[in-house]
């Protein structure tokens, strides 16, 4: 079995995907990657939520791949890559993956089956069925506002049992009770990252082993830093830290996410472009007078 370079731990970036005249836009792809591997993440998340990766076809996720791969290797430091994945039907993730075999990545997000609203045992069954189809890591993704259905605590631990390439989770079950059990009588070796960017201090401080933040494309080390102060101990100044830029998941979650962090990318010249894919929207431009404040500060 492949496992990640490095731990599933830290602040992972589940990229944004840039478009420009209905095209996969190269030039802004590789500009991004090249700034965030120089910033204090420890992963990167292609094709996913933030990656608008219900709109990117096969073809145009393999270009994503090679294109960061390339980038990297150019560069002083290859960050480990999850590809996101989702759907519900099992043979057809299944089938995905195996077109994926040689792209590459590290491993997969994948979240639960959306729409069809399985039990528990479908669920099971739909994980296991896909880890054991490939040797490469995979991490769940719970995001049940989305997708319709909750992978219970349960389920998770019987998929980290039968499967040792499940290794851990992308936590959006907007539960606080379960989030927090989870957490008390986790898997051994099963990581927990939070992608709820709102609840990110509470979750390190409940003992989350890091987070999937949209939110981090903006003022990246000042996320990473409340980690940091949290793992030398100094509770205090992590609060702090983290009361600072609070109000930025807010603000860039005011409107569909990634609209929001593509104007304000695209603004700080990292993209060349804010252009989202239907049916999502550019950002009002109520919104983005807002960011365009907020800009000034955060500049």
């Amino acid at each position: 079995m492949t496992t990640l370079s490095t731990p599933l731990a830290g602040l992972w970036l589940p990229l944004i995907t840039p478009f420009a005249d209905g095209q996969l836009d190269a030039v802004s792809l590789r500009r991004l990657v090249r700034h965030y591997a120089a910033q204090p993440i420890d992963g990167l998340i292609l094709g996913a939520t933030t990656g608008e990766g219900l709109t990117i076809d096969e073809d145009e996720a393999a270009d994503i791949a090679a294109i960061v791969a390339a980038a990297m290797a150019e560069g002083a430091r290859r960050l480990p890559v999850l590809l996101g994945l989702a759907g519900a039907d099992t043979r057809k993730v299944q089938r995905m993956i195996g077109r994926t075999a040689d792209w590459p990545v590290d491993g997969y997000l994948i979240s639960s089956p959306f729409y069809v609203r399985p039990s528990q045992e479908g669920i099971f069954r739909h994980f296991a069925a896909i880890a054991g189809g490939t040797g490469r890591p995979i991490a769940l993704y719970n995001i049940p506002y989305r997708t319709g259905v909750n992978i219970t605590n349960e389920t998770m631990r019987r998929l980290a049992a039968a499967c040792p390439n499940i290794v851990g989770l992308k936590d959006c079950a907007a539960d606080a009770a379960q989030s927090a059990e989870l957490l008390r009588d986790r898997p051994p070796g099963f990581a927990v990252l939070t992608g709820e960017d709102a609840g990110y201090y509470q979750a390190l401080v409940h003992g989350a082993d890091g987070a999937i933040l949209a939110s981090a494309h903006i003022a990246t080390a000042r996320f990473a830093g409340v980690a940091g102060l949290l793992a030398a101990g100094d509770q205090p100044a992590a609060l702090a830290a983290w009361n600072a830029i609070a109000e930025l998941p807010r603000l860039l979650f005011a409107e569909p996410s990634p609209a929001p962090i593509k104007y304000w990318l695209h603004r700080a010249g990292l993209i060349d472009s804010p252009e989202m894919r239907l049916p999502m929207q550019a950002v009002t431009p109520a919104l983005a007078m807002r960011l365009d404040r907020a800009m000034d500060r955060w500049s």
